[in-house]
């Protein structure tokens, strides 16, 4: 006999009980007759199932199959349930074998599909959808941003515009579709575009909110156009924190600071993500001084840093080499306890490491309670520029999920410090556990490979790359240009710079350091006057190459030349590195005299190199005179400013060749007596 009970009431209370409850109320419902005979409570256990654990997947469909009438409720119930426990396969079956499907069946399903990360199938789903609904459009675009494929997401927008036209019911006219459309405009600085969603607002006249404003803002100022950024502002008729922020950024991230603090300070209440902007702005800006004068500001008037003032305050710090003011930083921040942060400590490493403060560096890491992947990684890097590499492998082990960052940054730091076998091998292990193999892990195992001339291996590297779809890349083809250069096959590596269409000044630095080293110093300058023609800017690495394709090819005057020109034409201050290059080139030529002068004349203090050089020089041409004023300035120099052992080694042996054997014993004498030791040669092949 059926049991008399509240048909009504049980379903309000299957809306939101739990599991337990909702089986006690199915129960009851099958005593009085009602399930699965009646349609409106059998959907209500039915969705009960659906929204509980994942275990109950068995219970709601054994009750789908029991009912004898459904409808596209019930069929997206269980389409529901199917996506909870992850049968992704089993909804999209079940999906195709609805009679009848509505708006929330396709959102349903396209979402299931995008949580599950089969983006293909969401996207080829979404074309089917008969009506474009702005849920479904919004998922995809939103997940094509996060996955960073932009070009994919773009193409989308321009695919639903062309089919739903201007119609007020298009998705392209939905504020959130709006929203992600213009903030991926943003990051990808696609202003046309921009513009474009921005006059379809204005057509179909969508209200903006705070958050469409918001993102407008931000589109226009990190475009460059800061008056349009400005007019969307001015048309606001309520003015909010998010939108004042967006625009303070715009400006300050594009060096007007004034018109950012004339805007800054009109806002009464001054809040943490105010000041955040203002100081992120002047950091992104490369304001070094003003983000700090800003910091203290902020301090003085009782603002409270976070973790993202810290790191913006200490990242221009790194940049500008500003070392005291990030000093005083960390201070801050270890009194605050901000420090602990992982968003602060990152920042905190990365400005000891752009201020080659290694120790620090590491003493900073070793203060961390806790590690995330992106603190790990960038200690791998750390490690290896300092030389421990062994540290740098410890770190690397410890990272349980790798990134592809975290392979190569490891490939990097191996290739670095001379270890290219090892460096070769983990390439390898990437490619064997199937781990994405970008352009940076490609020119890696690329620069391994020439570190040894293993020009075979390079090119199976590189025939990786072309599967890719990586072979035409500039990166990726100047390592290979530099591997064939290296290995003396020039003819290779002219025919892969031929064969790029849009090459920048890494590829041109590559050919013509090719040049440089193996003679053709003719060539390599006929390859710095058609860079020329070509508006291709030289940069610092370009005149290393030309100086040393000079100094090796005998072109002293032109090389002197180019060092002139460098600094007037083209404001390229020289390094230690083109010091050295013009230094070898007046030895090389005999001009010993001019060598020294030139060296006693640099901004800096010579490096042992520079030294090394003009005693080689002096070896080869036989200058006792100079030999031995070198000697004695040696022998002058405190503990404390002595150079190299290299030095020390080559001034021995050239006063000993001279037959001068109590000045030779001398500086071996020295060199106990300071405690330098000669790091003893080994072999390369036997290692």
């Amino acid at each position: 006999m059926a049991v008399a009970v509240d048909v009504r009431g049980y379903i309000q209370l299957l809306r939101s009980c739990s599991a337990v409850a909702g089986q006690q109320l199915h129960q009851a419902l099958l005593k009085s007759g009602h399930v699965p005979s009646s349609l409106p409570p059998s959907n209500s256990v039915l969705l009960m199932y659906a929204r509980c654990s994942p275990a109950h997947r068995r219970d709601a469909r054994r009750l789908f199959d029991e009912m004898p009438g459904r409808n596209c409720f019930s069929y997206n119930s269980l389409v529901t349930a199917h996506l909870n426990s992850r049968d992704h396969h089993a909804a999209l079956t079940l999906f195709r074998s609805m009679p009848e499907r509505n708006n929330f069946s396709w959102n349903t399903v396209i979402t299931g599909m995008i949580s599950a990360g089969d983006l293909d199938t969401a996207r080829a789903l979404l074309e089917e959808m008969p009506v474009k609904d702005a849920v479904a459009c919004n998922a995809v675009l939103h997940r094509y941003v996060q996955s960073g494929r932009m070009d994919e997401a773009f193409a989308l927008v321009r695919a639903i515009g062309l089919e739903c036209g201007t119609a007020a019911a298009s998705p392209c006219n939905d504020p959130f579709v709006l929203a992600t459309i213009i903030g991926a405009c943003a990051d990808r600085m696609k202003y046309d575009f921009g513009r474009q969603a921005h006059g379809r607002m204005v057509v179909a006249k969508v209200k903006l909110d705070s958050v469409l404003t918001c993102t407008l803002v931000d589109m226009y100022c990190k475009c460059g156009d800061l008056d349009s950024a400005r007019r969307v502002f001015d048309g606001l008729a309520q003015i909010d924190e998010f939108s004042v922020s967006a625009l303070v950024y715009g400006y300050a991230s594009r060096g007007q600071l004034d018109e950012a603090l004339r805007i800054f300070y009109r806002v009464e209440n001054l809040n943490i993500l105010l000041w955040n902007s203002v100081i992120s702005g002047c950091a992104f800006a490369c304001l070094g001084d003003d983000a700090f004068a800003l910091f203290v500001r902020m301090m003085l008037s009782d603002g409270l840093p976070d973790s993202s003032t810290f790191a913006s305050v200490l990242n221009v710090c790194g940049f500008s080499g500003m070392l005291k003011p990030g000093i005083q930083i960390h201070g801050c921040g270890l009194k605050s306890g901000t420090v602990n942060d992982m968003i602060a400590a990152s920042a905190l490493i990365d400005f000891y490491s752009k201020c080659s403060l290694w120790e620090d560096a590491c003493r900073a890491f070793s203060e961390l309670r806790f590690h995330d992947t992106v603190v790990l990684n960038s200690m791998i890097t750390i490690y290896s520029n300092c030389g421990r590499i062994e540290e740098a492998k410890r770190v690397f082990y410890r990272i349980t999920s790798k990134s592809v960052i975290s392979w190569n940054s490891m490939v990097v730091g191996l290739s670095q410090n001379g270890h290219a076998i090892d460096a070769m091998e983990l390439f390898c292990e990437m490619h064997r556990l199937g781990v994405r193999l970008d352009k940076v892990a490609i020119a890696s195992a690329l620069s391994a490979s020439s570190n040894i001339c293993s020009i075979s291996f390079g090119e199976q590297i590189f025939s990786l790359a072309t599967v890719r779809g990586l072979q035409c890349d500039n990166v990726v083809a100047a390592s290979l240009i530099d591997l064939y250069c290296k290995c003396g096959n020039l003819a290779s590596g002219c025919k892969v710079f031929d064969g790029i269409d849009k090459s920048d000044e890494v590829l041109w630095n590559s050919m013509l350091i090719g040049y440089a080293s193996n003679g053709h110093g003719h060539k390599a300058l006929e390859l710095l006057e058609l860079m020329k023609v070509r508006g291709i800017r030289p940069t610092e690495r370009t005149f290393v190459g030309v100086l040393s394709a000079c100094c090796h090819s005998g072109l002293v005057e032109e090389g002197l030349t180019w060092f002139k020109q460098m600094q007037e034409d083209f404001c390229v201050s020289p390094s230690a590195e083109h010091f050295a290059c013009v230094t070898d080139l007046l030895v090389r030529a005999g001009r010993l005299d001019e060598a020294v002068e030139f060296i006693e004349n640099m901004p800096f203090k010579a490096d042992p190199i520079s030294w090394t050089t003009v005693v080689s020089g002096c070896k080869t041409q036989g200058n006792e005179a100079l030999t031995h004023k070198m000697a004695k300035r040696l022998t002058e120099m405190g503990k404390s400013e002595s150079p190299h052992s290299s030095l020390y080694v080559q001034l021995s042996s050239v006063l000993a060749a001279q037959g001068d054997w109590v000045k030779s014993e001398e500086m071996r004498g020295l060199m106990r007596e300071r405690r330098i030791v000669k790091k003893p040669g080994y072999s390369w092949i036997d290692s």
